[in-house]
């Protein structure tokens, strides 16, 4: 919420920010907030004067609506305020108005003297039920569901494909992983691996399809880790790799004839590289010039994970249209920058270039340091891309 509301808009019960943005208002500047119960007691809790503040907690507790400046008061800097506050919050909150006050408090116990308020929420939370949790589970902020999804898998309250389905379904990494170990946790315990398997292997989250991978052996189903051996991300055909491997199948065979093939899946060019060898270079030197951008640009991240990129024949391609290709070709380049001829480089400074050229063009300069570096920065200064050529100025600067 920003801190330069205007006077007579009504304040939003429903979000904690409010909260503290009323309490650092009132405080400058006493007025009756729109749209709220008993506006002078809220306005005397959030008095200057520590000794107001405090006369108006008693009074406060009967209000459910203004419960949310008890917790505000609990971290106040006068000690008396601070103390009586906590006294009372701890007086009052119980499981519905523990769930309905979460989100303020895990917000405020961000900042200093918040882990009080928390401290007691936690003690009202373990008491919650699994129904009366829900509101949490899917509340806007991340900090909230992170704290409640943690609460629930210490508790148990949740089953192994319950967790799974949060692991698959929620956007925030931290709350991903989370379930997902919780997940592992739970299943290894009492089995429940065909509930749990097809969520997991269908999440967005890499982190999470390796825990579902990581569950096809022990589920009888190590066949299905075939199929992502060619996965997208680095973690999951890592996964892949050790449970086919773990079932007698040697996944190097499997690579080289997907990337043998006319239309290979991106995933299975760097699988090559991850766990072939340099014999299998020529074979990623092949995809170098393939018609689909993704596969160039894994071919070349191949190149590079083997440590047999060769400067000479890799330079070409930072006119690639593609910039993931460009990106890929620069990140192999940029040990040698020096053996890439410095005018071709310079010439690629200029604004007729694809800014992902541009931009490979003064990283490999960059590289090189000393005039080399000043030079490129000088090129760019008349650059009409303002972030770019701001970026050249911090890089000389910084140097």
């Amino acid at each position: 919420m920003e801190m330069d509301r205007k006077r007579g808009e009504k304040l939003d019960l429903g979000d904690p920010l409010a909260w503290l943005w009323l309490d650092e208002a009132l405080r400058r500047e006493p007025y009756a907030p729109a749209g709220l119960a008993e506006p002078e007691l809220a306005i005397a809790l959030c008095h200057r004067d520590g000794r107001i503040r405090e006369a108006a907690l008693q009074q406060a507790v009967g209000y459910t609506v203004l419960l949310p400046l008890v917790v505000v008061r609990c971290a106040d800097w006068v000690g008396q305020v601070r103390e009586r506050a906590r006294e009372l919050l701890a007086e009052a909150l119980d499981v519905e108005t523990g769930v309905a006050l979460a989100p303020l408090i895990l917000l405020f116990g961000r900042r200093g003297r918040g882990g009080f308020a928390i401290e007691l929420l936690d003690t009202v939370l373990r008491r919650a039920s699994l129904e009366q949790l829900a509101p949490l589970f899917v509340d806007t902020d991340r900090a909230v569901r992170r704290h409640v999804y943690r609460l629930a898998a210490e508790r148990g309250l949740l089953s192994p494909a319950e967790l799974a389905r949060a692991a698959a379904r929620d956007a925030d990494a931290v709350v991903q992983t989370l379930c997902a170990d919780a997940t592992l946790a739970a299943v290894a315990k009492g089995g429940a691996y065909d509930e749990v398997v097809g969520p997991l292997l269908g999440a967005r989250s890499p982190r999470v399809r390796s825990a579902g991978v990581t569950l096809l052996r022990p589920a009888g189903r190590a066949d299905l880790a075939v199929g992502f051996l060619a996965d997208r991300a680095a973690v999951v055909r890592a996964c892949a790799r050790y449970v086919v491997r773990q079932d007698g199948v040697d996944p190097l065979p499997l690579y080289r004839a997907w990337c043998a093939a006319p239309e290979p899946v991106p995933g299975a060019v760097i699988g090559l590289a991850e766990c072939g060898g340099r014999a299998d270079a020529e074979l990623l030197w092949t995809l170098v010039g393939h018609r689909t951008a993704a596969v160039r640009a894994r071919a070349v991240a191949g190149l590079r994970v083997l440590d047999v990129a060769d400067v000479r024949r890799l330079w070409p391609l930072l006119d690639d249209p593609a910039a993931g290709v460009v990106r890929e070709v620069t990140a192999a380049l940029l040990p040698s920058a020096e053996l890439v001829p410095e005018e071709w480089l310079t010439e690629r400074l200029g604004a007729r270039w694809p800014r992902p050229v541009r931009v490979a063009a003064f990283r490999l300069l960059d590289a090189r340091g000393g005039g080399v570096r000043r030079r490129a920065a000088e090129a760019l200064s008349d650059d009409p891309d303002v972030k770019l050529r701001g970026w050249a100025e911090h890089a000389v600067k910084r140097r």
